[in-house]
């Protein structure tokens, strides 16, 4: 198991695109993925569960991972963070 504290860096927060990109591109990984903040523990595979924790600009998550490709989901999803939400092409 592996953990990542990261910001959000966006102005509007987690909205539901990012939401939706995170989702997707964790669904990708067969490591298990877990948003922590404020107290909360949720899915992060999970739309609305990540739409739940309403993180603002500025708000501090702990990601954790646990599976056999835990170290590139890991990197994947926090690049996530620091670019804005934005997909690369693959």
């Amino acid at each position: 198991m592996i953990k990542k504290k990261v910001k959000v860096q966006n102005a509007a927060g987690i909205h539901a695109r990012p939401a939706s990109i995170i989702v997707k591109e964790a669904t990708r990984f067969e490591s298990e993925f877990h948003i922590h903040m404020y107290g909360y523990r949720i899915n992060g595979k999970s739309i609305l569960g990540l739409l739940t924790l309403a993180a603002e600009h500025g708000a501090e998550l702990e990601l954790e991972w646990d599976g056999p490709d835990e170290e590139v989901a890991m990197d994947k999803i926090v690049s996530l963070f620091y670019n804005g939400f934005k997909l690369e092409e693959d």
